[in-house]
């Protein structure tokens, strides 16, 4: 524990910084998006526009994910996931052939992600299944 330098508390941090951040810019992608719709909102009322609840529910429901497909995004990221998992090996038996040790460890990390990848379009599929009996018309119509 002794030898553990600089460079590894630079790592830690700025890990740790990464993590913040993305957290930070859900959060504040999130509130933007709200302020968007009050936004759009308030210049319907300043113009004189009618806003009736058809209007309303339209707009809010654009950005609330009631439509959101997840077997479209589960699909997505498995075919994010499924080649990183194959470069991971192919990385592993490159770099096996001049440090032997490190091989099985990287070909295991490339197991796990190619798993999360089958999971990913597992779930897809099931999702698929599920959305079946939605009716697709109403989201089509909010969309164009």
């Amino acid at each position: 524990m002794d030898h553990i330098g600089l460079g590894a508390g630079l790592a830690a941090l700025a890990f740790w910084g990464f993590v913040a951040a993305v957290s930070v810019a859900g959060i504040w992608d999130g509130v933007r998006k709200r302020e968007a719709q009050h936004e759009t909102l308030r210049r319907l009322a300043e113009s004189g526009q009618p806003i009736d609840k058809e209007v309303m529910d339209k707009l809010l429901m654009l950005n609330s994910g009631r439509y959101k497909r997840y077997d479209v995004d589960f699909k997505v990221t498995a075919l994010w996931i499924l080649p990183v998992a194959v470069g991971l090996a192919v990385m592993a038996l490159v770099l096996g052939m001049h440090v032997p040790d490190a091989k099985m460890p990287i070909l295991g990390a490339s197991a796990l992600l190619a798993c999360l990848g089958l999971g990913f379009l597992l779930a897809s599929s099931i999702a698929k299944r599920w959305n079946t009996g939605d009716d697709d018309s109403d989201r089509d119509q909010l969309m164009g």
